[in-house]
């Protein structure tokens, strides 16, 4: 391996962590805060990577945060289930199969959190605007210019950085700080 190539990796990751907006950062940890406060639903999607960053962090959601057995919140990853998704892609086409779950599953109060480095997916639009049309937050882990999804979302936290990669470093990394918050205030 080029030793530059780890070097320009990691200052590109550093530089772009201290970028972050941390009072985006606080404003959708209180918006999850309060679904789980709430006994609502929490929606976590993306595609490829930001797909098994949205598992990993529905993974944080519904045990990493609970105190006792039950005690996580009611989160759903709709990159999980390959039967489902596949289904939908073959019977109403890729750009709907995470608007399908959603509409089944989703009720007003509820929040979507969507993982995307571009923010252009046609999925992840379609249920952005599925949400934002029915009164389900939307929040965003976005990376590049944020896309068109960036004015769809409720509340975004945009890394804006021209990587995919490192947008979807970013995504775990402020998913953990996410995790740590709700795990830390459920401890009180």
């Amino acid at each position: 391996m080029s030793k530059q190539i780890a070097e320009n990796y990691l200052k590109n990751l550093t530089n772009t962590i201290s970028d972050l907006d941390i009072d985006a950062i606080c404003k959708v940890s209180e918006i999850v805060n309060a679904a789980v406060d709430n006994d609502k639903q929490i929606f976590v999607c993306g595609n490829g990577g930001s797909a098994a960053n949205s598992n990993h962090f529905v993974n944080d959601l519904v045990y990493g945060i609970a105190k006792r057995t039950g005690g996580g919140a009611k989160a759903i990853s709709l990159s999980a289930n390959n039967a489902v998704m596949t289904c939908l892609a073959n019977d109403v086409g890729y750009d709907r199969i995470f608007l399908e779950q959603l509409a089944v599953q989703g009720n007003p109060g509820d929040v979507l959190l969507v993982f995307s480095g571009s923010g252009n997916s046609p999925n992840i639009l379609n249920v952005c605007q599925y949400a934002r049309d029915n009164q389900i937050t939307v929040c965003g882990f976005l990376g590049y210019s944020g896309g068109k999804a960036l004015a769809m979302c409720d509340y975004p936290v945009h890394f804006n950085v021209q990587d995919m990669q490192i947008s979807e470093d970013l995504q775990l990394v402020v998913g953990h700080i996410l995790m740590k918050d709700l795990y830390s205030k459920l401890a009180k």
